[in-house]
């Protein structure tokens, strides 16, 4: 796939998620934009997965830790084919699958969220799985950075490092926001990136906007040298793409409202539908 048809998935992705969070009036558009690149990259070019086949022994898995950015995955998955376009329109909506956090009876989906702090444990657990059947399938798993004040990453994170799980790719959504304020403000996180280090990780970090800095970073995943798990510190805006919703602390789980929601529409570059 070209970076421009890329681009062009990832924009009408991103479409979809403002049409479907508008249209339920709550859903976390901000989070789901913060990690649209990334997710866009794992699903288009990298995980090896078979829409035909959802529960496919060999398939990667990914995980959402930050699973309140499970939105950003649906309009890709039926982009893919693993669940229909109109299905979009239920969100959130009484008897949906397509909740604010993910479900597994939704074709593609191999982790149900909720609580944040425990995806990281579950992908920890089925790379660890991989690795005692000897398959050689990857898991990833998408962990958010305020998420990251929760003890149980720390403790799945020591695990990963312990077993050399390199078979696990982690990448941290770092766009230091939480639901009420600036990461460094609430909890100072930093050095992120020697605590991954300390905990026997290897990390790498990016932009998270960047396609070219993403595909790089996920290029080698499968033929790894290190017997380290993979941490891949992408840097990264909430709200990206929108800048009255850039940045902007209280816009967790509020869609844009109003008048907000023409301008939200023409700085993606798309007409409101």
């Amino acid at each position: 796939m070209t970076t421009q048809q890329l681009e062009e998935k990832i924009c009408l992705a991103k479409r979809k998620v403002l049409d479907m969070c508008v249209a339920a009036g709550k859903g976390h558009l901000t989070t789901a934009y913060s990690c649209a690149e990334i997710v866009a990259v794992l699903f288009y070019e990298v995980m090896r997965i078979d829409p035909k086949v959802p529960r496919w022994e060999e398939r990667d898995r990914f995980v959402m830790s930050k699973n309140h950015g499970s939105v950003m995955t649906y309009p890709i998955l039926a982009d893919l084919g693993y669940i229909e376009e109109k299905e979009l329109g239920t969100f959130m909506r009484d008897g949906t699958r397509l909740g604010g956090h993910s479900k597994l009876c939704i074709p593609g989906v191999d982790f149900a969220g909720g609580s944040l702090g425990i995806g990281l444990g579950a992908a920890v657990g089925m790379a660890y799985a991989a690795k005692l059947d000897q398959k050689d399938w990857l898991t990833f798993c998408l962990v958010g950075d305020a998420e990251s004040y929760e003890g149980a990453i720390w403790e799945a994170a020591m695990l990963a490092g312990h077993h050399k799980l390199n078979n696990l790719v982690g990448i941290l959504d770092r766009n230091r926001l939480g639901v009420t304020g600036f990461t460094e403000d609430i909890l100072k996180i930093e050095p992120i990136d020697k605590k991954w280090e300390a905990f026997g990780w290897e990390v790498r970090e990016i932009n998270g906007h960047d396609i070219s800095q993403v595909r790089e970073a996920l290029t080698d995943v499968r033929g790894r040298e290190s017997d380290k798990p993979l941490m891949i510190i992408a840097q990264t805006t909430k709200g990206n793409g929108i800048d009255f919703m850039s940045d902007a602390p209280l816009f967790h789980g509020e869609p844009p409202r109003g008048a907000d929601v023409e301008r939200a529409y023409a700085q993606l570059g798309v007409k409101e539908s």
